[in-house]
């Protein structure tokens, strides 16, 4: 079961990154739509591991040891 939700979230991942670069290539709307997510979840994504980052280097003492 957690192969096949591994897979799908590999799927949509691909199918993203497919519609950034057709949309930069002057896609249809929809394609552009779906390109526009994609980036924002990306955004999301990255500041999440920034601050979880940043969380655990807080945690650890921040030394750097």
């Amino acid at each position: 079961m957690g192969v096949l939700v591994l897979a799908g979230l590999l799927v949509l991942v691909i199918g993203g990154c497919v519609c950034v670069v057709w949309a930069s290539r002057g896609g249809p709307r929809w394609v552009r739509g779906v390109a526009a997510v994609t980036l924002v979840v990306g955004e999301l994504v990255r500041a999440f591991a920034k601050s979880n980052r940043r969380r655990s280097v807080q945690q650890s003492g921040g030394d750097g040891d």
